[in-house]
This record gives structure tokens, C-alpha cells and sequence, in this order.
């Protein structure tokens, strides 16, 4: 299970984002947290993927959370500019405002 948090970003691009495990694919990309442990950060830096917005972390009931980048367009609503946090379980994530 994953939560997914957000930074909203004006930005013409699409994303889409799904779940299987630990692997969380964006745009096709697959990243695999797989490896982190219980109590483990993997600093934003480490991770080769621009969608990605910050430190991924698992905490001790085994629970990841991932920061993304959430883009929008110059008339997005407030759902989309003040996202609340997404549990993804598996399969393909509803992003708010329509992301994919």
C-alpha cells in the first residue's frame, strides 16, 4: 500500500500513475521501493524520476509514502490545487483533477 501526497504544479504536462506492490509506475517509468525497510527515507535526489517531489519514506507498519509532482493547467480547481493525500492499494490511480 502506498499514500501519495502532492505538490500541485502549473505545468502543460500529463501524468499517469499506477500500483502493484511497492512498485509505483509513472508515465511507464516503474520505480521499485521494494527495498526499503521499515523506518527507511530514500532521499528525493536518489530517485531518477522528475515526478517525484520529495523524500520517499516507509514507515513501521511497512506503509510507503510518495511525494509526487501534480501537473495542471491555468484553470484547475481547488480539488487539483489542494490536493488531500491518495491511498493507492493496486491498479491505476485516480489523480486529482484528472491527471490520469
Amino acid at each position: 500500500m502506498m499514500i501519495l501526497t502532492f505538490s500541485p504544479v502549473r505545468m502543460d504536462q500529463t501524468l499517469t500513475a499506477s500500483v502493484a506492490g511497492d512498485v509505483l509506475t509513472l508515465n511507464g517509468e516503474a520505480l521499485d521501493f521494494g527495498p526499503l525497510m521499515a523506518g527507511d527515507r530514500l532521499p528525493r535526489a536518489a530517485i531518477g524520476s522528475a515526478w517525484i517531489g520529495g523524500d520517499v519514506t516507509r514507515n513501521q507498519g511497512g506503509v510507503l509514502t510518495v511525494p509526487l509532482i501534480l501537473p495542471h493547467g491555468t484553470d484547475a480547481d481547488e480539488e487539483t490545487r489542494f490536493p488531500a493525500p491518495i491511498t493507492a492499494a493496486g491498479g491505476p490511480v485516480s489523480l486529482p483533477g484528472g491527471a490520469q
